[in-house]
């Protein structure tokens, strides 16, 4: 069975090699692409100061790898991260697992709602949290804001740093050529963000997906590729099992 995996290339690639061995035929067409942080100095100077706050958001693996490529040496303080894939690369980037805070592994979804029902009571006001994440084509920190009012609302004082660049991809003529077939063969396209379904829209703006099947891993994201006019689209929790399951639900 054809799966169209749309993560950034190098998740990609690790997603396709599990769905070969499960037996499914991988199709790698990355939807996002992951740059080098707008300001690689600025970078640098917040995350020197890291150990300063209380606790420090990662909201995405890229952030992690972003962040520790910058500043390797965060030794203080909670690190936070909003589901399983960002919780293994802290892990990997050095920080000990008593000093990672994350949604509960049968959490429903993993989110920054489910996040903050297991943070919400370490922040005093007074404190300093500080959110890891990217940045926009155009170099600006962008992301979902909610958490961070949360802790502003409990008295935190709250600064963003982008750590890494989201872009647009480049896709060849073969991309194009074989989106094209995807939308229409059958294909199951997995979807782990609303900005890759927008993405989507941009490199094949007169596409019909009205025979298109997709897996995507958040309500919200089910309602972005849902706009697209994708003809299924089923919700699935983001581990690996639970989108296999979907998928084979569906299939």
């Amino acid at each position: 069975m054809p799966v169209v995996v749309t993560r950034p290339a190098q998740d990609a690639l690790r997603w396709a090699a599990q769905l070969r061995e499960r037996g499914f035929d991988p199709v790698v067409l990355p939807l996002i692409a992951i740059g080098p942080a707008p300001d690689l100095q600025a970078l640098r100077k917040v995350a020197a100061q890291a150990d300063e706050h209380a606790a420090v958001m990662f909201v995405s693996a890229h952030a992690v790898q972003g962040f520790f490529a910058a500043a390797p040496a965060f030794s203080k303080g909670r690190a936070w991260a909003p589901g399983p894939a960002t919780r293994e690369a802290l892990l990997a980037a050095g920080v000990a697992s008593a000093r990672i805070d994350a949604p509960a592994h049968d959490a429903g979804q993993f989110d920054s709602e489910s996040l903050w029902q297991q943070v919400a009571g370490q922040l005093r006001p007074g404190d300093r949290l500080l959110v890891v994440r990217g940045a926009d084509t155009e170099g600006r920190s962008q992301g979902r804001e909610w958490l961070a009012q949360q802790a502003a609302a409990a008295g935190a004082r709250v600064a963003h740093v982008a750590a890494y660049r989201r872009e647009l991809p480049t896709w060849s003529d073969a991309d194009v050529q074989q989106g094209i077939r995807a939308a229409a063969d059958g294909s199951w396209w997995l979807f782990s963000s609303s900005e890759a379904a927008r993405n989507l829209a941009t490199l094949l703006p007169r596409q019909d997906w009205s025979r298109a099947r997709a897996v995507a891993t958040h309500p919200r994201i089910v309602q972005s590729v849902r706009a697209l006019g994708f003809a299924t689209v089923l919700a699935s929790r983001p581990a690996f099992e639970d989108v296999v399951a979907s998928i084979e639900s569906g299939g």
